[in-house]
């Protein structure tokens, strides 16, 4: 075990119904945003490390590590449960890594699905062979500290953006969407109506449709 108190605050998580995640899973992000009323999504440079490797749905697993200082995400290692993700704030702080392939590897052996920071990561060829999903905002060799203070559990910012554990946290190749745990049930409901009319409109434009149907109306 970590020895990390008082260094870091730990906050229990009250994580979302299994149900509630899978009805959310291999949602384009696009569509939660629609479902959210138009935002929702982290920060445009947030993006994958790995291209090919940018697909992943879980529950949001919360630290703040603060910058150049990894302490509070050795620390949530602990509090990782299979199909979370781990969502480490840096406070945008890119001048060393938050993280490398070994501690995402660690996470990956706790059951993560993913990892979502607003700061850097290193070691590239072994980020692809831990095959664990990692958004970053850029990569270098540099290396963190591990002196604390942090949380895990706890509310965090990323890039602006509010994120709690137990938000529902969705990526795929265009980026990171974040569902507040408040709003499951209430997206999951907006989904079938937004399926349908984004596959009617796909259709309408395999046929040919030029323009859209509200501009020749009225």
């Amino acid at each position: 075990m970590i020895d990390e108190s008082p260094r870091i605050r730990r906050q229990s998580v009250q994580r979302p119904r299994a149900a509630q995640v899978d009805a959310l899973r291999g949602t384009p992000t696009g569509f939660l945003v629609d479902a959210l009323g138009g935002s929702g999504a982290l920060d445009y440079r947030i993006k994958p490390a790995i291209a090919e490797q940018a697909s992943c749905c879980g529950v949001a697993l919360t630290c703040d590590a603060g910058p150049a200082d990894n302490l509070a995400l050795l620390a949530a290692l602990e509090a990782l449960q299979p199909g979370d993700v781990l969502v480490a704030a840096t406070g945008g702080y890119t001048g060393c890594a938050a993280t490398g392939d070994l501690v995402l590897g660690m996470a990956r052996n706790c059951g993560a699905v993913g990892f979502v920071t607003d700061g850097c990561v290193r070691d590239l060829p072994g980020i692809r062979a831990v095959g664990l999903p990692c958004y970053c905002v850029g990569v270098t060799p540099n290396s963190p500290a591990r002196s604390g203070p942090g949380s895990v559990g706890l509310a965090v910012t990323i890039a602006g953006h509010p994120v709690a554990s137990g938000d529902v946290i969705v990526c795929d190749a265009d980026g990171v969407v974040v569902v507040p745990q408040g709003r499951l049930d209430e997206v999951i409901a907006r989904l079938p109506a937004i399926r349908v009319a984004e596959a009617e409109l796909d259709q309408a434009v395999r046929d040919g449709l030029r323009v859209p149907d509200f501009l020749t109306k009225g």
